[in-house]
């Protein structure tokens, strides 16, 4: 496993990963992304996303906009230690980094304190 930078060649990798359905309730906010706005994004923070590679093949990216962590392992290498890998790589660059997770996501919780990251649950205001 090695982890490479978030090249162009990899932003839609990205996009279509963050939308997929089978990760999208892991996220604080659902997205609908198109290649436009995708490509717009990426051209601005690019430099802060990396790439996991798996015998050369995308299997996860993490990024750190604004001191908060975004992590997304595709489901098919799940559970294989990918998450882990790229939130320790994240955390040698960004060691103030903060990640979200919602509370009910149990496997996002599991994968951060198998990083050796301490979870604390922080709830601003209510949900109606």
């Amino acid at each position: 496993m090695k982890l490479v930078p978030c090249t162009e060649p990899y932003w839609d990798f990205v996009r279509t990963l963050r939308m997929d359905e089978r990760v999208a309730h892991g996220f604080i906010e659902k997205a609908n992304i198109t290649p436009e706005q995708q490509k717009k994004y990426m051209a601005v923070h690019w430099t802060e996303f990396f790439i996991a590679l798996v015998d050369e093949v995308p299997a996860g990216f993490v990024g750190c906009v604004g001191g908060d962590i975004r992590i997304c392992t595709h489901p098919d290498f799940q559970r294989s230690g990918v998450g882990v890998f790229l939130m320790r790589e994240i955390m040698k660059r960004f060691p103030t980094a903060l990640a979200r997770v919602k509370i009910e996501n149990k496997a996002s919780q599991r994968m951060m304190e198998a990083s050796g990251l301490t979870v604390r649950y922080v709830i601003y205001g209510s949900e109606e």
